[in-house]
C-alpha cells in the first residue's frame, strides 16, 4: 500500500522523460534564416511535450492526494516527488524554451553560427527549479503556503506557448516566438519567481467558506473565464493573476 503514491510519482517522471523525447525529435518545421543560406528545425510535434507536461501535473497532484488518503505519507516520497518534478516541470520546460531560443536565433543573420553561449539561458530554469525544490524540502514553514512560485506552475506556464502558437493566428504572438529577448526574459522571470522568496499561496481548502477562500474562488473563477475567451492564452494568465492575488494577500496580511 505504501508504495501506490511512489508509483504515481514515477509516473509523473516517465511522462517528464517522453516529453522531453518529443521536444527532442528530428524537427519537422524548416525556416530559412536571415541570409536565406541555411535552415533550421523546430519539432512540429513539440505541443506533445506541453500534453506530457500537463499529465505529469495531474499525477503530480494525484500522488500527494493518495498518500494523504491511504495514511502513508513517507520522506522517501517526497524527495522522490522532487526529483520528479526537477524532470518534468524544470528540465523538460527549460529544454522547451532552447529549442525556441534556437528558433530565434535562426531568424537573425548569420544565427545558425551563434554561439551556444545565447541558448544557454534556457537551463536557468531547471537550476532555479531544483534550488527552489531543495529549499522547499528542508522548509517546515510552507504547509500552508509557499515561498516562491511553485515548480509545477512555473513548468505549466512554459508548457503552454507550444500550445498557443499551435493554436493562434495572432501576429503579435507569432513575433514573440522569434524574439529571443523574450525568451531570456522568460526564463529570468520565471527563475526569479521560483527562488525568490516571495509568498505564494497554496490552492488547499481547509474549508470552503467564501470569506477564508475568496482568493482561491476569484482565481477559479477568472481561470474558466480565460480559457472561454482566450483558450490556450489563459495560461500565462492565470499565472500572472496567481502572483498578483497571492502578493496581493501578503499586502493585506
Amino acid at each position: 500500500m505504501k508504495q501506490i503514491p511512489n508509483i504515481f510519482t514515477l509516473l509523473n517522471l516517465v511522462f517528464g522523460c517522453m516529453a522531453i523525447v518529443s521536444i527532442l525529435q528530428p524537427g519537422l518545421i524548416a525556416t530559412v534564416d536571415a541570409d536565406g543560406q541555411n535552415f533550421i528545425a523546430v519539432p512540429e510535434g513539440m505541443y506533445w511535450a506541453s500534453l506530457y507536461i500537463g499529465c505529469a501535473a495531474v499525477i503530480d497532484f494525484l500522488d500527494g492526494l493518495v498518500a494523504r488518503l491511504l495514511k502513508v505519507p513517507s520522506d522517501m516520497g517526497k524527495q522522490l516527488d522532487s526529483l520528479a518534478d526537477v524532470v518534468s516541470f524544470g528540465v523538460a520546460p527549460g529544454m522547451i524554451v532552447y529549442q525556441y531560443l534556437r528558433y530565434a536565433c535562426a531568424q537573425q543573420e548569420g544565427g545558425l553560427n551563434e554561439s551556444i553561449l545565447w541558448l544557454l539561458p534556457a537551463f536557468i530554469i531547471p537550476c532555479a527549479g531544483a534550488y527552489r525544490l531543495a529549499r522547499f524540502n528542508i522548509d517546515t514553514t510552507q504547509s500552508h503556503g509557499f515561498k516562491g512560485v511553485p515548480i509545477p506552475a512555473a513548468g505549466l506556464l512554459v508548457a503552454s506557448f507550444p500550445l498557443i502558437y499551435a493554436y493562434t493566428d495572432m501576429n503579435w504572438l507569432i513575433l514573440l516566438k522569434a524574439n529571443k529577448w523574450f525568451w531570456y526574459a522568460i526564463s529570468i522571470v520565471v527563475s526569479y519567481l521560483m527562488v525568490s522568496r516571495l509568498p505564494m499561496m497554496a490552492l488547499k481548502f481547509k474549508d470552503f467558506s467564501f470569506k477564508n477562500n475568496w482568493p482561491k474562488f476569484l482565481l477559479i473563477l477568472i481561470a474558466i473565464i480565460a480559457a472561454i475567451l482566450l483558450k490556450w492564452l489563459a495560461v500565462p494568465v492565470v499565472f500572472v493573476v496567481y502572483v498578483i492575488l497571492s502578493l496581493g494577500l501578503k499586502q493585506h496580511a
